[in-house]
C-alpha cells in the first residue's frame, strides 16, 4: 500500500500498513522516496529470508512492491538472465521489475499468477499498478486531491486522514442484486476496485485504465471440435502443472477438503506431483445438521491417499458468533453467512503452523457445476405473445447482457422493484441514481453470438468468482488469519485451454463436468466423483432471528434502521415478522436472505466507522 504524487509522514504510511498486519505478519518496510511513499506487510513464503521489498532495477532508477506469487518465475528468470539481468534473492516475484524494465508495461500477458502491484519509475514519476487475470488478489485506489492512495485492504486505505467514510449506494445494491460488488465498484463512496486482468497506469497527473487480458469464448462456429482423449490428455497435463506450480514454497503446503470432486482431485494432485511428501487436509462437519455433513466422503478421501487431517466440528452457534469478523474480513455486506465456516477453516490452517492453502475455487464456473447450467438446457426459449412484465424483464436482460433470453439468478426488473421499497425514502428518491441493475460496467460484447454455456461461465466469472467467492469468500477470509490461498483451476494457462472445450464436453446431458470427472478418475475414488452434487447454504437470517440474539435484535431494531435512514423500518419490520414465522423457509440460493444484507450492512456500518445516511 502507499501513496503517489505526495509524500506522506512515515506515521501515516506505518498506520496504514497496521491496518493490514494480518496480510504480512512477517515483516514490515516503509519507503518514502521524493513523490512516492510505500509501506508493505510481508507473509514470508517463497525465499523466507530474503524477499524483502521493496524490489529495484539495477539501476535503482525502477522500484516494486507486490502481493502474490508469480509461479512462471523460474522460466522467466533465465530468460532475463540471458539479457543480462542480475537478480538479488530467489523471491519469485523479483522478476517482476526486470520485466518492466525489458519490456515496458507490456509484459503482463507474460505473467502465470495471483498479484497485485505498483511499480515506481523514478525517470518520469510515473506509476504502474495492475492486479491478476482473476482478481485473486485485491488492489484498492482512491484520489484525493493531489494523491493517488492505494492499498490490498480498504482498511488501510480508510486509515489515511485524507479519506472520507462514506456509503457508495451503488455497492450496497450490488450485494442486493449480485452475488456481491462488482469491480471497479465498493462499497465505499470514491474507492475503486482495480477489476481483473486490468491496469493503471499514471503519469503527469493523467490515470490510464487498460485490461491486459480477459476470458474470451469462441463465437458460436468458431469452435473446432477434436475427440474427447485429446481434451482429456490436455486436461490431466495442465492440471498437474498448475498443481506444480502453486506447490512452490519454502513453508508447508495444505489444502481444503470438503468431500465433493474439486477439492478431492486437487489434494488427489498434489500427491501424484509429489508423492513423498505428507500433506495436512482441512474439513469442516456440522454435528448440528446432518444434511449438511459430508464428512463420510471426506474420510474416504483421507483414507485414500493417507492423509493427516484436521477436522473443524462447526457449532450452531459460531454462524453468528463469526458475522463480524466476517463483515471486517469482507469489507462489505454479506448475503450469506458461510464466511464464519471459511473462517473457521483459515484459523485452523494457522493454528496447525501453516501459511499456504489449496483450494478448488473455479471448478464450477468453468465447467458447468451450478444448477444453471443445466437449468439452460431444459429451459425452452419463451415464444408467443408476451406480456407486460415479460416484456419488462427482457428489456431489463437486453440492457445487462445484450441478450433478452439469458436467465442469470433471477427477474431483475421485478427484483429492482423489491428493493426500490426496502430503501428509506430518502435513499428511494435517489434510486435511479444507484441501480445495480442499470449501473453494471459490464462487457456485452464477451456474451454475444456465444453458447448459452458460455454466456453463464463469463457472468459467473466477472459477477461471481472474482470480487465475491475469491474476494470474501477466500483471500480476505484467509488472510484474515495469515494464510494465502491458491487456486490450481485459476491458473492462465489452464483457462485458455479449457474456453476451448466444447459445452457438450463439460455438461453431457445433464452431467455437470462431464470431462472433469472423466478425468479424475484416475485419482479419485468413484463414490466421490458419482454422488450427487452437494450445494452447501449455511444458516441464514430465520435460523438467526430465531435465537432472539440481543446484538442481533439491537442492530435490526426499528429505531436503530429509522436513525440510520438506509432502509425503510416499517419494510424491515414486515421482514423480521415473516422470516420468524413457524415453517418459514428461504429456498436457498434461488430465494434472497434481504435481512442477512441489512444485518451485515448494519454489521458493516459500526466496524467500519461509516456515517448515517443524510
Amino acid at each position: 500500500m502507499g501513496t503517489h504524487y505526495s509524500g506522506e509522514e512515515e506515521s501515516t504510511i506505518r498506520a496504514m500498513a497496521n491496518a493490514m498486519e494480518h496480510r504480512g505478519p512477517d515483516e514490515f518496510s516503509c519507503n518514502i522516496d521524493g513523490r512516492i511513499s510505500l509501506g508493505f506487510r510481508r507473509l514470508s513464503i517463497v525465499d523466507v529470508h530474503n524477499g524483502h521489498q521493496p524490489f529495484y532495477s539495477m539501476d535503482g532508477s525502477v522500484m516494486l512492491i507486490c502481493n502474490g506469487e508469480i509461479y512462471n518465475y523460474k522460466e522467466l528468470r533465465e530468460e532475463l538472465r540471458a539479457k543480462g539481468y542480475r537478480f538479488c534473492t530467489n523471491c519469485d516475484v523479483e522478476v517482476i521489475v526486470h520485466l518492466y524494465c525489458e519490456y515496458g508495461t507490456g509484459f503482463l500477458p507474460r505473467l502465470n499468477g495471483q498479484f497485485a502491484f505498483v511499480i515506481y519509475d523514478k525517470r518520469d514519476e510515473s506509476l504502474f499498478l495492475a492486479r491478476d487475470h482473476f482478481g485473486i488478489c485485491p488492489l484498492f485506489y482512491t484520489s484525493v486531491e493531489d494523491r493517488l492512495i492505494f492499498a490490498s485492504e480498504i482498511k488501510a486505505i480508510i486509515k489515511h486522514p485524507l479519506v472520507k467514510r462514506e456509503v457508495n449506494l451503488q455497492g450496497l445494491d450490488q450485494v442486493f442484486t449480485f452475488p456481491g460488488p462488482v469491480s471497479p465498484v465498493t462499497v465505499f463512496r470514491n474507492i475503486l476496485s482495480m477489476p481483473p486482468g486490468h491496469c493503471l497506469v499514471i503519469r503527469d497527473g493523467v490515470q490510464s485504465l487498460s485490461q491486459f487480458w480477459d476470458l474470451v469464448y469462441p463465437e458460436a462456429g468458431e469452435l473446432t471440435v477434436k475427440d474427447e482423449a485429446f481434451y482429456m490428455e490436455g486436461l490431466e497435463s495442465l492440471l498437474l502443472q498448475s498443481v506444480r506450480y502453486r506447490l512452490n514454497a519454502d513453508v508447508p503446503i495444505g489444502f481444503y477438503l470438503s468431500g465433493g470432486l474439486d477439492s478431492s482431485l486437487i489434494g488427489a494432485l498434489m500427491k501424484a506431483v509429489t508423492p513423498d511428501v505428507n500433506y495436512t487436509s482441512f474439513s469442516i462437519g456440522f454435528p448440528f445438521d446432518s444434511d449438511m455433513n459430508e464428512r463420510r466422503y471426506q474420510q474416504q478421501m483421507i483414507q485414500h491417499l493417507g492423509l493427516e487431517n484436521v477436522e473443524i466440528a462447526f457449532g450452531s452457534g459460531e454462524v453468528e458468533q463469526g458475522l463480524k469478523q466476517a463483515v471486517w474480513a469482507s469489507e462489505c455486506p454479506l448475503k450469506e453467512t458461510y464466511n464464519s465456516c471459511s473462517l473457521a477453516l483459515s484459523r485452523s490452517v494457522r493454528d496447525k503452523g501453516l501459511k499456504v492453502i489449496l483450494s478448488g475455487e473455479g471448478a464450477d464456473e468453468l465447467f458447468g457445476g451450478y444448477v444453471g447450467y443445466r437449468f439452460d438446457k431444459q429451459r425452452s426459449v419463451h415464444s408467443g405473445v408476451k406480456d407486460l412484465e415479460q416484456q419488462l424483464e427482457d428489456d431489463c436482460r437486453n440492457r445487462l447482457w445484450g441478450d433478452h433470453d439469458f436467465f442469470y439468478e433471477k427477474n431483475y426488473h421485478e427484483f429492482s422493484s423489491l428493493r426500490h421499497d426496502l430503501y428509506a425514502p430518502g435513499v428511494r428518491e435517489k434510486f435511479n441514481g444507484f441501480n445495480a441493475v442499470e449501473k453494471l460496467v459490464f462487457n456485452k460484447e464477451r456474451i454475444r453470438n456465444r453458447h448459452v454455456f458460455h454466456q453463464r461461465s463469463y457472468v459467473d466469472m466477472k459477477l461471481r468468482l472474482a470480487d465475491h467467492l475469491i474476494a470474501d469468500h477466500c483471500d480476505r477470509v484467509a488472510y484474515s488469519n495469515s494464510v494465502e490461498g491458491r487456486y490450481p483451476f485459476l491458473d492462465v494457462g489452464l483457462v485458455e485451454f479449457v474456453k476451448n472445450i466444447p459445452p457438450d464436453i463439460k455438461l453431457n446431458g445433464l452431467v455437470e463436468k462431464y470431462i472433469l470427472k472423466k478425468v479424475a478418475r484416475k485419482y479419485v475414488p468413484d463414490t466421490i466423483i458419482d454422488r450427487q452434487k452437494f450445494g452447501f447454504v449455511a444458516p441464514g437470517s430465520p435460523a438467526i432471528l430465531k435465537k432472539n440474539i440481543e446484538w442481533v435484535e439491537d442492530l435490526l431494531s426499528y429505531e436503530r434502521i429509522k436513525r440510520q435512514g438506509y432502509f425503510d423500518p416499517d419494510v424491515v419490520e414486515h421482514l423480521k415478522r415473516t422470516y420468524r414465522k413457524e415453517g418459514f423457509v428461504l429456498h436457498l440460493p434461488f430465494d434472497s436472505d434481504l435481512l442477512i444484507v441489512i444485518l451485515t450492512f448494519n454489521i458493516f456500518l459500526e466496524l467500519f466507522g461509516m456515517p448515517d445516511h443524510s
